[in-house]
């Protein structure tokens, strides 16, 4: 007698129920970016609310096991991972090394500090927290379990808080005119160094955790021991060497086919299949998957071909991919509180993990502020351009989404942080441009100081 193939869940093997989740996903995310939009808040926000929306259908005990049920969530993940995988590959594509290097020292000095402070206060409030308010004692045995020093949990806490989008704050210098300024132009550039510092930093602190985990036969492995270390280095190393060797190549060639076939399919096609193999690459080479395909995008970044293949990378991502991502993190947080479960919803942290996700989010606002502030200010900039380059910083979005996820997919933070991410992006997308209009609001733009020997050799 033979086995039913799939025996574990009445739903499995049913690949079409996936589709009534995924269509409620796309009319309550497109709605709700739509409300939100009237009020100058970024779509991001409105998928997220949706995704929220769909959570609702956890709490209808006839309706939960039907479009929320193991086997279509999975389904729901699976595309997901392909939504980050393109939004990494699309930032990438979109970011100008050449504004990085125009900049110079206020770029690198607004950077640093923006990264060090938040990294810095997340790390310190996390292992406070866990060491002095014996904060979620299971998550952290069970990381024991697993051969992770605890440390690298409260480093990566800290790693999420180092995102930052801009997106919002561009819109809000844009309505009051002060984009092309100095303060516009720093935001701008700073915000792109910061994600390659972010990711690169993610990547390593994955790595260097090990996780006791079985790796997959086609993973390079690192040995054991103490020069494991050194040799987990040495091989992310030889990823970006690697990178940059092939890059060369690939960037002129995409710059060859952008001018022979403009606008041909054939350019987001190649694109698209580079992009999901750098990811899988960077994977081998004990990277995350999302920093190989951010690199991707640095690669064909500044060639004719491509605006096209962002274009294309948008139009494919924010059709369908990018938005099942963000519902899925806010499923997330449903999930966290044990929403959908046999046992009910009832949640999953206690009251010290309470109190550290407030806290948490306060460090990464005032670690933005004060560490993008800081660096302004350091460079020249005036006090009150300074504040403005700070209160810009503060603004999240996808980028500490994907961090926080990838976090709690490789079990280093607990998934309960998930909510806290969401309170931080809304919060932050809110309060920000607020912040700018009432900041500049009775006051004239000021650059950057002038030297008097600078303005002598002019």
């Amino acid at each position: 007698m033979s086995l039913p193939l799939f025996a574990a869940s009445p739903f499995e093997g049913k690949p079409y129920l996936v589709l009534l989740p995924l269509a409620l996903i796309l009319l309550f995310g497109k709605a709700c970016s739509l409300l939100v939009g009237k009020i100058k808040v970024p779509q991001v926000v409105g998928f997220l609310l949706g995704g929220l929306l769909l959570g609702l259908f956890y709490f209808i005990p006839a309706d939960k096991n039907f479009i929320l049920n193991d086997y279509t969530v999975s389904g729901i993940n699976d595309l997901a991972k392909i939504g980050v995988v393109l939004i990494l590959f699309s930032a990438g594509l979109e970011t100008n090394l050449k504004v990085i290097k125009k900049q110079g020292l206020s770029c690198l000095s607004i950077t640093a500090f923006g990264v060090l402070f938040p990294l810095a206060l997340g790390f310190l409030s996390s292992f406070l927290f866990r060491v002095y308010g014996h904060m979620d004692p299971l998550f952290y045995d069970a990381l024991a379990d697993r051969g992770v020093n605890p440390i690298y949990s409260d480093i990566y806490y800290g790693v999420i808080l180092t995102a930052t989008s801009v997106s919002i704050t561009v819109a809000a210098l844009k309505e009051i005119g002060k984009l092309d300024g100095p303060v516009g132009t720093a935001l701008v550039s700073a915000a792109i160094l910061d994600d390659v510092i972010g990711i690169v930093t993610l990547s390593l602190v994955l790595s260097l955790s090990g996780g006791g985990e079985d790796t997959p036969f086609w993973v390079i492995p690192t040995g054991e021991g103490p020069w494991s270390i050194v040799f987990l280095i040495l091989i992310m190393l030889a990823f970006f060497a690697l990178s940059i060797v092939l890059g060369i190549f690939l960037h002129r060639l995409f710059d060859w086919m952008g001018k022979k076939y403009p606008h041909h399919r054939r350019l987001p096609m190649v694109a698209f299949g580079l992009c999901f193999l750098w990811a899988w690459l960077a994977e081998v080479f004990h990277i995350a998957d999302i920093t190989g395909a951010y690199i991707a995008g640095l690669i064909l970044s500044n060639t004719s071909a491509a605006s096209y293949i962002d274009h294309r990378t948008e139009t494919t991502g924010n059709v369908i991919f990018a938005p099942v991502f963000f519902s899925s993190v806010a499923l997330k947080m449903f999930q966290a509180f044990g929403a959908g479960s046999s046992s009910g919803f009832q949640g999953s942290f206690d009251t010290m993990f309470l109190i550290f996700g407030f806290v948490w989010i306060l460090m990464g606002i005032l670690g933005k502020f004060f560490g993008a502030g800081l660096g302004a200010l350091l460079t020249k900039f005036p006090l009150r351009d300074s504040s403005a380059i700070g209160i810009g910083m503060m603004a999240r979005a996808e980028v500490l989404i994907v961090t926080a996820q990838v976090g709690a997919d490789n079990g280093l933070v607990d998934n309960s942080i998930i909510p806290f991410t969401l309170g931080l992006i809304i919060l932050t997308s809110f309060l920000a441009p607020i912040l700018l209009r009432l900041h500049y609001r009775d006051h004239h733009h000021e650059g950057p100081k002038e030297n008097p020997r600078e303005k002598a050799a002019i």
